[in-house]
């Protein structure tokens, strides 16, 4: 059974036995020269399947990356949150209002007259958590600058160092201005 159709050709006189060798000795010529030379017969099937397998690994390779980054960042806000949340002063009782700027608004926090003197030093930072927003000592606003430098809105320690060519270096803006 190593060549039924050549068998079959032989049986029914198609062909002869000179032939049959032949084309045999050919067939085997072919097999060898493929394997001496490593030609590999190219499928269209199998290029397509390895080109979709392709494709689909470097989707998987995305999705994957985005849900690391948004697994991230989940963690880092969970961070910030419990940082805000086990340093945060009470301000809500306060009656001085202190105004400091969320993006390109003006917001008003009630603070009591000592939160706001330590504000105005920059000994306090306020940031926003949720819809809110709370004071927290500037040490722990640094920390969460590392993580997370949108959650803070306002920290004067970083501002009140003038820099070289600041025009207004030889101006002091007093202690005790409310606006």
């Amino acid at each position: 059974m190593a060549n039924s159709f050549g068998d079959q050709f032989l049986k029914a006189g198609l062909v002869s036995k000179t032939e049959l060798n032949k084309a045999q000795k050919s067939k085997n010529k072919q097999q060898k020269l493929k394997q001496k030379q490593k030609v590999e017969v190219v499928d269209a099937a199998a290029v397509a399947a390895r080109q979709a397998a392709a494709q689909q690994a470097e989707r998987d390779r995305e999705l994957n990356r985005q849900q690391k980054e948004q697994a991230e960042r989940k963690a880092v806000l969970a961070q910030v949150r419990q940082l805000v949340e086990m340093n945060r002063l009470p301000s809500g009782d306060g009656d001085v209002g202190y105004h400091f700027q969320d993006g390109t608004l003006v917001r008003k926090l009630f603070v009591s007259p000592e939160l706001h003197e330590k504000l105005g030093r920059g000994l306090l930072a306020i940031v926003r958590l949720d819809d809110g927003y709370e004071v927290i000592p500037s040490v722990v606003a640094e920390k969460i600058r590392l993580r997370d430098a949108s959650c803070i809105v306002s920290n004067l320690a970083s501002r009140l160092e003038p820099g070289e060519d600041d025009p207004y270096a030889n101006y002091q803006v007093p202690d005790d201005l409310m606006w």
